[in-house]
C-alpha cells in the first residue's frame, strides 16, 4: 500500500485530504502526528466498529517498536483510561462512575450560565473581542477546577500549564516539560490537601470512592485529575470555538436557533459531527494481525481512525451533504466523544458546557459577526486536535 504523509495539506484543508483518502481507500499507510508510520482509518463504517474492537489496545505496551505512540507522560500521569485496556479499564471506569455521576454533572448547570454572563459581561462593552480567549477557554477552565476543587487563585498557573501542553510552541520545547513537572506538584499538594480535608468536588469523591475493597492508587487518582483536565478543556474549548464558527459561517442556522433555542441541543450534536475537536482518535495497537476494510494490520502497529473523515461520509449521513451544516440533521451515531467502553465519561457535560455557551453567546449579541476574513483564520498546528488560536468577532 502507498505511503502518504499528508500532513503539511491536513493543516491547511482538513476536510479536503480526508475526503480524498476516504475515496481513495479505507485504510492508508501514512506518517504519523511525529513523523512515525501508523494505519489511517477513514470511513465511517470501519472507524466505528473500530472503537470498539477489543482487539485494538490502547495499552502502549502493545506497540511496536518505532511506531507512533503518543504524548510521552511521566508513570504518575501516564496511569490514565485513555492508556487502558480491561480489567484495569474496567475497574478504573467503575470507580470513576461512582464519583462523576449525573447529580453532580447537574449541579454545574446553574454555575456554568454565571461564569458565561460574568465573561460576556466583561467583554461587552468592548464591541469586539477574541472569543477564544475571552470566552471558549476560560468558561472550561473554571467548570474543570470547580469540579476538582481548585482554587480560583490557583486557576491562572493551571491554564497557562495546560496551554503549554494543548499547543506546545516548538521554539520553547522546554515549556511543555515544565507544565508537565508544574502539573505533578500542583496535583500531588491538592490530593493530599483533599485527602486531609475533603470537600464536596470530584476530587474528595475520587479519593474516597471504593469498590469492595477497591480503591484508586496515588498514581492512578493523579492521572485521573490530569486526564479530567487536559480531555475536559481541550476538547471543550475546540468544541465551543469550532460550534461558535460554523455558526457564524452559516447565518442562517444561527437565525434559526436564535428564533428557537431550544432546538440548540440538537444543533450541539451536529456541530460536533461538522467539525468536531478530535480528529482522530486515541492511537490503538492491534493485539494481533486485524483486518480492516480489506487491509491487513500487523499486531503492534499504530492505528490511527479519522473521526473527521468518518463524519464526512456519504454513506452514513446522506440527507443532506454530509460537507453541509445542518442543525435538523439526525446527527446521532456521530463519533466525537468516542463510541464503545472509551465512551467519554465527561460526555455529558462538555455537551452541558457547548450548549449554554452557544445560548448564552447568541441570546446575549444578537449582532455578533466574524471580524475577520475567513481566510484570516488561524488554526492550531495539530493533527491530533482541531482548534482555533483565536476567534475575532464584532457585536
Amino acid at each position: 500500500m502507498a505511503f502518504h504523509d499528508p500532513t503539511s495539506e491536513l493543516m491547511a484543508d482538513p476536510y479536503g485530504v480526508y475526503a480524498r483518502l476516504r475515496e481513495a481507500g479505507p485504510v492508508h499507510r501514512i506518517a504519523g502526528t511525529d513523523g512515525l508510520p501508523a494505519w489511517l482509518v477513514t470511513r465511517y463504517d470501519d472507524v466505528r466498529q473500530a472503537l470498539a474492537d477489543p482487539r485494538l489496545s490502547l495499552d502502549k505496551r502493545n506497540a511496536a517498536p518505532g511506531g507512533y505512540r503518543g504524548l510521552a507522560l511521566p508513570p504518575a500521569l501516564d496511569a490514565n483510561l485513555l492508556n487502558m485496556d480491561p480489567p484495569d479499564h474496567t475497574r478504573i471506569r467503575r470507580l470513576v462512575s461512582r464519583a462523576f455521576t449525573p447529580r453532580r454533572i447537574a449541579q454545574l448547570r446553574e454555575p456554568i450560565r454565571k461564569t458565561a454572563d460574568q465573561l460576556l459581561d466583561a467583554i461587552g462593552p468592548h464591541g469586539r473581542a477574541d472569543l477564544i480567549v475571552s470566552y471558549a477557554a476560560p468558561l472550561p477552565i473554571n467548570v474543570i477546577c470547580d469540579l476538582l476543587g481548585v482554587a480560583p487563585e490557583d486557576r491562572p498557573d493551571f491554564r497557562a500549564w495546560t496551554d503549554a501542553l494543548v499547543a506546545p510552541d516548538p521554539a520553547e520545547p522546554s515549556r511543555a516539560k515544565e507544565a508537565v513537572g508544574g502539573l505533578l506538584a500542583f496535583f500531588t499538594q491538592l490530593i493530599a490537601r483533599k485527602r486531609a480535608e475533603p470537600a464536596d468536588d470530584l476530587l474528595s469523591a475520587l479519593i474516597a470512592v471504593r469498590d469492595e475493597k477497591d480503591r484508586l492508587s496515588e498514581d492512578e487518582l493523579m492521572s485521573l485529575a490530569f486526564l479530567i483536565l487536559f480531555a475536559g478543556y481541550e476538547n471543550t474549548v475546540h468544541l465551543i470555538g469550532n460550534a461558535t464558527l460554523a455558526l457564524l459561517s452559516h447565518p442562517d442556522q444561527m437565525a434559526a436557533l436564535r428564533a428557537e433555542p431550544g432546538r440548540l441541543g440538537g444543533a450541539v450534536e451536529e456541530l460536533a459531527r461538522y467539525d468536531g475537536p478530535v480528529p482522530l482518535a486515541i492511537r490503538r495497537f492491534p493485539t494481533e494481525d486485524i483486518a480492516i476494510g480489506g487491509v491487513t494490520i500487523p499486531a503492534g502497529e499504530t492505528v490511527l481512525l479519522s473521526l473527521a473523515a468518518a463524519h464526512r461520509d456519504p454513506h452514513r449521513f446522506t440527507d443532506p451533504d454530509p460537507d453541509r451544516l445542518d442543525i435538523d440533521r439526525d446527527a446521532t451515531g456521530h463519533l466525537a466523544l468516542g463510541h464503545g467502553i472509551h465512551y467519554c465519561l465527561g460526555a455529558p457535560l462538555a455537551r452541558m458546557e457547548t450548549e449554554i455557551a452557544l445560548a448564552a453567546l447568541l441570546e446575549r449579541f444578537p449582532g455578533l459577526t466574524l471580524d475577520t476574513p475567513p481566510g484570516g483564520l488561524r488554526w492550531r498546528p495539530s493533527m491530533r486536535s482541531r482548534g482555533l488560536i483565536s476567534l475575532p468577532v464584532r457585536y
